[in-house]
């Protein structure tokens, strides 16, 4: 328990519990912030070290036991809760974080509140204990396992907030659960830093932005030590096992800098990205943001990031800094489920079918959040995952559209469990709704492999992954499957087709048809002599994103058909380079 030693820290505690508190900071907590961290104490018992190595902080969509919620007293916001409840139970435990009172806790009025909504109470655990904010994604306990998933821990930072009664709910919630909690309290490892402002891929990869650098850098607020970004990265490396910390620079609106607020990872190579209209709000920092980790980054498999693009929608019109800052990006995975941010019809129902699409199997299922985005926070903000005591562990490299080839597609994962693999299975169909083929995979170590047969040009060929611990445990990847699968296209060998009868008498790049286009669209060229030819296709920043053709061709007329459904709506450019000549069109991708 933590002790406070001031009557200032008295005073603060008395004056915000049970206030309803934003998730920014007020000025009355701007004023105290220095003497609040200047006189807090330590814990008298709490784990300074790190988890034992190594160690990996699982990622968002991995499975969970359960979701933290904190229980407020606002009316609207106690809305949004009730339906996170009755979306999150059918998926997993729900902690809900409450104030105790004389006989206890007030359990008994928010079952009266959740059933008056229709909510049934089968899957909800009340923990009695005092908060003082909602916002448990910044100040909750984050999960990690030693050597990959052998025992769960949770990993607790310095709540860059002076809100007492938040900062210690994870002790209170790993103390619940029996498991140890490695706290970042004490030089050298004093390291402040808040749940909305950070993700990962479950493989060591983190995203921010750079308040992290600030908050723990000179003149913070906070009485840390100050560190450079290195000495921050070994922290995160050391509690939390990122080994790869990507950091952008804030936005100019979004006033609290939190990366929840306008990106997401949908799995371990896809980014979600809030977008806005050209020169819009943050639309321009973002897209600057996006460009510094396609360029210099790949996926912790070594491939190039997908990008799903998502509007953010006005508020009555407007974007900020004079509208609020709606986002749809403020969402969160739930096992099978996904809790989407919502607003107004209009933009929702777009949103939505984004998700769908990009999510295949997953429930995507929408609370309106205007009645709490004004505090600057929505689903994403309020919830915090605890992952299970015994994973099974599967990570694999999506396979994407190929060309056809005669060779098997081979699929391969690392898979791990602490009692052991029972089974490892791969299910594919290219028509599922004749049902599936399975596939015993083959074990090297952790590394399992099977081979899905070859299939025809156009076939879409749908698979997952199953495996069962030893323990009894059956998990899938992705985890909806067989209702969702992992999809990949087999495309023209080459993507090209040639009429050698026909020698033209020039070199041209003819405009592509159909334009726009969804996701197919062909690309004639004309060839006149044998000669070294580039086709590539650039995005509206001149970015580079594929070379369709970069090798010695023959005189003659040329068509390529692009498949381009790894790709996101938008303006592309193609252009023809050849030794003498270099032609470029102009081309619309709608999805």
């Amino acid at each position: 328990m933590l002790i406070i030693r001031s009557f200032i820290l008295s005073v603060l505690i008395t004056s915000l519990y049970s206030q309803e508190l934003p998730r920014y900071m007020t000025e009355y907590e701007k004023s105290i912030l220095k003497d609040y961290f200047r006189n807090r104490q330590l814990p008298e018992l709490f784990i300074p070290d790190p988890p034992p190595t190594p160690v990996r902080t699982m990622a968002e969509w991995e499975e969970l036991q359960a979701i933290q919620i904190t229980w407020v007293s606002n009316s609207a916001h106690r809305i949004i809760l009730r339906q996170i409840v009755d979306h999150a139970q059918e998926e997993c435990l729900v902690y809900i974080v409450c104030s105790p009172t004389n006989n206890g806790n007030d359990s008994n009025s928010i079952k009266t509140y959740l059933q008056s909504g229709g909510v049934p109470l089968t899957n909800i655990k009340f923990l009695a204990t005092q908060s003082n904010s909602i916002w448990c994604r910044d100040y909750g306990p984050w999960t990690v396992y030693t050597n990959v998933m052998d025992t769960l821990r949770i990993v607790d930072w310095i709540y860059n907030r002076p809100r007492p009664l938040d900062d210690v709910i994870p002790v209170f919630i790993a103390n619940y659960m029996n498991v140890p909690i490695h706290q970042t309290l004490i030089a050298p490892n004093d390291l402040v830093n808040t749940g909305g402002n950070f993700m990962t891929d479950g493989h060591g990869t983190g995203f921010a932005s750079k308040l992290v650098l600030t908050e723990n850098g000179p003149g913070n607020p906070y009485g840390v030590s100050v560190k450079t970004e290195s000495q921050i990265d070994q922290i995160m490396n050391a509690y939390m096992g990122i080994n790869r910390y990507i950091k952008m620079e804030v936005l100019p609106y979004d006033q609290i800098h939190h990366i929840d607020m306008h990106m997401k990872l949908l799995d371990e190579e896809t980014l979600l990205v809030g977008q806005y209209p050209p020169g819009i709000a943050d639309g321009p920092q973002i897209e600057a943001n996006l460009q510094y980790v396609l360029n210099n980054f790949q996926t912790c498999f070594g491939k190039p990031y997908k990008v799903v693009r998502i509007l953010m929608p006005p508020h009555n019109g407007n974007y900020p800094p004079v509208g609020q800052y709606w986002t749809y990006t403020n969402s969160v995975f739930v096992n099978k489920t996904v809790i989407v941010p919502t607003y107004t019809t209009q933009f929702d129902t777009t949103a939505l079918r984004i998700y769908r699409e990009a999510l295949p199997g997953y429930n995507i299922v929408g609370i309106n959040c205007t009645g709490i985005i004004n505090s600057l926070g929505a689903i994403h903000c309020i919830t915090k995952e605890i992952g299970v005591s015994d994973p099974v562990f599967i990570s694999h490299s999506a396979i994407r559209n190929m060309n056809y080839t005669n060779q098997p597609y081979e699929v391969k994962a690392y898979i791990k469990t602490k009692s052991g693999i029972n089974y490892a299975r791969v299910y594919w169909s290219i028509d599922t709704s004749s049902g599936f083929n399975q596939l015993n995979m083959s074990a090297s170590g952790d590394t399992f492999r099977a081979y899905i047969p070859p299939q025809l040009q156009g076939s879409r060929v749908h698979y997952y992954i199953e495996a069962r611990s030893n323990s009894g445990r059956i998990v899938r990847k992705p985890l909806p499957a067989p209702r969702g699968t992992i999809q990949f296209l087999i495309n023209d060998p080459i993507g090209i087709s040639v009429n050698e009868n026909i020698i033209p008498s020039e070199y041209s790049l003819k405009q592509n048809y159909p334009n726009p286009f969804n996701p197919l669209t062909n690309i004639e060229f004309d060839i006149p002599k044998e000669s070294f030819v580039k086709l590539i296709i650039y995005d509206i920043t001149g970015r580079e994103i594929i070379r369709l053709v970069n090798s010695k061709l023959k005189a003659g007329a040329y068509r390529y058909k692009w498949n381009a459904s790894d790709f996101t709506s938008g303006i592309y450019f193609c252009k023809l380079e050849t030794a003498g000549y270099s032609y470029t069109r102009k081309m619309i991708l709608l999805k």
